[in-house]
This record gives structure tokens, C-alpha cells and sequence, in this order.
């Protein structure tokens, strides 16, 4: 298996070496949403979109393998006239929420208002995304390398992080700059939980709190066929009223047991060559306050990166489609720091991982993937794990995962 992965990235290097040029915009997909979005429709029109994926997954050293319908969304969006329109999805994950089957789940993935104050300014109001990474804005399966997304804009940056509020989003006119900034609800500490950050910390637009409050804001910058960003994130993670807040020992009010992530990405696309890179951090220094109100083991800073590479082989007779090999190397720990009063470290949340595949396009919105994920983390603390072993196999820091998928988007 590593022969295979090293020839991969052989190949992508020699291949590179000789490869034309292509600018980011050429590479991008167009749906009946991005239709809306940049006005493309006419006036009280409604349009139908989506996107979904299905994959298979075997774990080498459980020896086992999961199929699934990973998501099937239908956005379905309304313009009423020049300045105002309407954006919504509707997401199913695992395909069955009903009976025993409790690993579904229907939700609201955006549902948002729009109101355009000038062809470069916008206003947008309700549960929607915010700019945080590459892969919020950027989730379709056809718009990233790999059949899972990338593990640290999951387990760090929350995939599809979307949250109620209201934004305002512009671009200058005499440079190719774009800005963001958005008031959106805070994240409820309650919901942290040890191994998965804060991504549970999320209210998606369900009876979040709202004595709690959170502001993020990006800049984006393109020079040529790069592209740079910069997103941060503050916002409190204690809903509760004073009262309730003081009897657990926390701090309460708008920005109250705040919870800071910083994010800075570059993207490179031209000819056949596309190139990521990703570093996030996330600082949480009331962590421990958290811990003794609610038993929960959170650290009090995690981060993330990752680099990938990719190339079309087919680049430039697109006319019969598209042929990525990527590679792409991840590192992340969940568990950096911990407060050493109430909470208890943790190796196996130090993680690196090795993906390399193909995605296979047919036509611009049918993808086609297959990857191998190589795995390796730190050590297991004994102190943490439930049933060890004679009773339970012992940990392996190693691990390898086969990963097959296709997805669509329209």
C-alpha cells in the first residue's frame, strides 16, 4: 500500500513539472443555486438544486466496511425581485431516520434571506454558513479531493458549520478583495464534548441560545491564480442566565466563557496543478471551568492543518472529462493543551493522516472517487479507556482505510 501511495505522489511530481496553466474560476461549478446567487435568473423565479454522495469504507484493522448514503440535499430557492431572494437546504444524512435506524438525520443545512444592496454588497439573514475554511462554502462532493471530506475542516473547523444570524458580505471595487463579517448565535459549552471539539457545540438553527453571541469575519484576496484567506471566530459558549451560569461556576452574558478559532488558507489552481493549504487554531481558556461544571474533558486549545496536492490528467481536453490524483496530508490534535486541574490527556487525538486517490469527473457535476486514508495517532491513556484489553483488543496507532464514493451536485 505505500508503494502504491509513493508512486502516486512520483507521478504527480513529474507530471507537474511540465503542466499548463488555468485560472481558479475555470475550475468552478455551476448550479442552479450559484444561478441565483449571482442573479443569473430572472425575476419570481423558483429554482431546484442539490447535492449528495454515497460511499463505502472498510477499516483494515477492525476488518470491517460501512456503506451509506452519506447526504442527499434539495436546495430549493426563490427570487422575488433584483435585490431580494430566498436560499434554502434541506439535508438528509444516512438516508433513514425512522424506527431503530438512529444514525440519520433530517436538518435544515441553510435557510436564508438575501437582500443585495449593490452588485457588490449583500446583506443575508437567517441560518446560513458562515466564512470559516475552504470547505463551508465549498462542501459539494464535486468541488473537493477525497471521497470524506477533509478531516480537519470536520473535527477542528466543523464541516458545514451553519448557525442563525445576520451577515454582510462585500467585495471592492478597485481590487480583487472580498469581505465578511456576521453577528450569528454562540455555541453552548454544554454540548462540547471529548474527541469531537466543539462541533456539538452547534445549535444548526435549533432553539439555539440566544444569551450567547458570537462575530466572525473574513477576508479573502486573489492574486493571479492564488487565492488567500483569512477567517477568525469569538463568540461565548454559556447560554444560561446569570443564576444558572452561577451556580455551575461559569461566566454567562454575550461573549461570556468565550471560545476563540483562527483560520488562514491558501489556494492555488492553474492548468491541471490545484494546491491546499490549511492551518486552524482554536483556543478555549475557561476550559477548565467548563470541565467541573459539566464533566466533559475538553481541551483548552486544539488545531489543525493540512497540504494537498492534485492534478487533472486530462487537463486540457476536458471534453472527456476530468481525472484528478491528490494527495493530501493531515495533522491535527484536539487535545494540544488541557487544563491540568480538570481534564486528562489524551493521545489518541494527536493524529496524522496520509489520503491519497483519484476523482474521476465525467461531466462537471458527476464525480467518481476512491482513496486510501493511512492513519496514525499517539497513545491511548490507560486512565480513559473503558473495557482494555484481555477484554478488548489493544490499541493500534496505525490504521489504514479503503474509501470508494460518487456524488452529484445540479
Amino acid at each position: 500500500m505505500k508503494k502504491i501511495l509513493i508512486l502516486i505522489v512520483t507521478l504527480l511530481s513529474i507530471k507537474t513539472a511540465n503542466a499548463q496553466f488555468r485560472t481558479p474560476a475555470q475550475q468552478q461549478i455551476l448550479t442552479n443555486e450559484d444561478s441565483l446567487s449571482t442573479g443569473g435568473i430572472s425575476n419570481k423565479k423558483t429554482v431546484i438544486s442539490g447535492y449528495g454522495s454515497a460511499s463505502y469504507q472498510h477499516d483494515f484493522n477492525a476488518q470491517h466496511s460501512v456503506a451509506t448514503l452519506d447526504r442527499a440535499v434539495l436546495f430549493v430557492g426563490h427570487k422575488f425581485n433584483d435585490k431580494i431572494a430566498f436560499f434554502s437546504e434541506l439535508e438528509i444524512e444516512n438516508a433513514i431516520v425512522a424506527g431503530d435506524k438512529a444514525d440519520g438525520e433530517i436538518a435544515m443545512e441553510q435557510a436564508f434571506l438575501k437582500f443585495s444592496l449593490s452588485p457588490r454588497q449583500y446583506i443575508v439573514a437567517g441560518l446560513f454558513i458562515p466564512r470559516i475554511g475552504i470547505l463551508n462554502e465549498n462542501h459539494l462532493p464535486v468541488n473537493f479531493n477525497g471521497v470524506e471530506r477533509p478531516l480537519v475542516e470536520q473535527m477542528v473547523i466543523p464541516a458545514t458549520w451553519r448557525e442563525l444570524g445576520v451577515g454582510f458580505y462585500g467585495s471592492l471595487d478597485n481590487a480583487p478583495l472580498n469581505y465578511c463579517a456576521a453577528i450569528i448565535n454562540g455555541l453552548d459549552s454544554k454540548g462540547f464534548e471529548h474527541g469531537t471539539g466543539i462541533r456539538d457545540g452547534r445549535a444548526e438553527g435549533g432553539m439555539a441560545n440566544a444569551n450567547n453571541l458570537a462575530i466572525t469575519a473574513a477576508v479573502q484576496y486573489s492574486l493571479g491564480n492564488i487565492k488567500v484567506q483569512a477567517s477568525g471566530y469569538m463568540g461565548g459558549t454559556v447560554g444560561l442566565g446569570h443564576r444558572g451560569a452561577d451556580s455551575l461556576g461559569l461566566n454567562s452574558g454575550v461573549f461570556g466563557t468565550p471560545v476563540y478559532l483562527g483560520e488562514a488558507d491558501v489556494q492555488y489552481s492553474a492548468g491541471g496543478i490545484t494546491g491546499k493549504i490549511l492551518g486552524c487554531y482554536i483556543s478555549y481558556p475557561e476550559a477548565n471551568k467548563v470541565n467541573r461544571a459539566y464533566d466533559n474533558n475538553i481541551a483548552s486549545s486544539m488545531y489543525g492543518a493540512y497540504a494537498e496536492l492534485g492534478y487533472d490528467w486530462l487537463y486540457p481536453a476536458h471534453k472527456t472529462g476530468q481525472l484528478i490524483t491528490f494527495a493530501r496530508y493531515e495533522v491535527m490534535d484536539l487535545n494540544a493543551s488541557i487544563p491540568a486541574e480538570s481534564a486528562l490527556d489524551d493521545g489518541t487525538l494527536k493524529q496524522t493522516h496520509l489520503i491519497a486517490g483519484f476523482s474521476y469527473l465525467p461531466i462537471p457535476n458527476v464525480v467518481i472517487k476512491a482513496d486510501v486514508r493511512l492513519a496514525h495517532t499517539g497513545d491511548a491513556n490507560p486512565a480513559l479507556v473503558i473495557n482494555p484489553a484481555p477484554n478488548a483488543l489493544p490499541y493500534k496507532n496505525n490504521n489504514t482505510f479503503l474509501n470508494i464514493g460518487v456524488g452529484y451536485s445540479f
